[in-house]
């Protein structure tokens, strides 16, 4: 499986209205989860997340919202913000301007029944087009990543996740894993022991 763990500066720049990291000044990490919540994968990733005292962003589908209703009151409870990843993990290339922002609208509805409104959008793979993020910039801030950890990808040793993502990282990234199935055997190993090494490097977690 092919993609960037850092994503290069070319791609941000041809999307300067996308926030795809924060200040390089500080020395700020801000930790996001895309696709829960599930009950096979978002406690396991509050827990590591409670130990380490930790504050983090997910990005909510809202089928799974829906489906999960506790376990969303769990993020919200511990702290974490929340944002819109549509509410049946669209891809926007596949689908059409208007389907995908009555798709959006329902995942916000989703997480707007259970928690304050949230005005942070992330598109599932990344993929949305230009004319659907005009008009979904309007409304949200749309957050997308300069680091992506791939744990989502099962031919990855959970060492190489690691190290991937440790190596990627700077001041202010925006660091992606996913609260998904797939992701479960390298988030497990790689998630606490990231978190381990920026602490002790100096950085500090922050939330969208």
């Amino acid at each position: 499986m092919w993609y960037w763990h850092r994503t290069p500066l070319l791609i941000q720049a041809l999307y300067p209205s996308l926030t795809w990291h924060k200040s390089r000044k500080e020395k700020s990490i801000y930790l996001t989860f895309d696709d829960g919540p599930i009950s096979e994968m978002t406690p396991l990733v509050l827990d590591i997340l409670s130990v380490h005292e930790v504050k983090a962003t997910f990005f909510c589908v809202g089928d799974n919202v829906d489906k999960h209703p506790d376990i969303f009151q769990q993020v919200i409870s511990a702290g974490h913000k929340v944002g819109n990843h549509t509410h049946n993990h669209l891809d926007g290339w596949k689908t059409s301007k208007h389907d995908y922002l009555g798709n959006v609208a329902s995942c916000q509805q989703a997480i707007a029944d259970k928690v304050t409104y949230q005005s942070i959008f992330r598109p599932p793979y990344g993929k949305a087009s230009r004319s659907q993020l005009k008009q979904l910039m309007s409304t949200y801030e749309v957050v997308m990543w300069d680091v992506l950890s791939g744990d989502f990808d099962e031919s990855l040793t959970p060492e190489s996740c690691l190290q991937n993502t440790i190596k990627a990282t700077q001041n202010g990234s925006i660091v992606i894993f996913h609260d998904n199935v797939k992701a479960k055997v390298n988030l497990t190993y790689a998630l606490p022991k990231y978190i381990e090494h920026c602490l002790e490097n100096g950085y500090h977690f922050k939330t969208l």
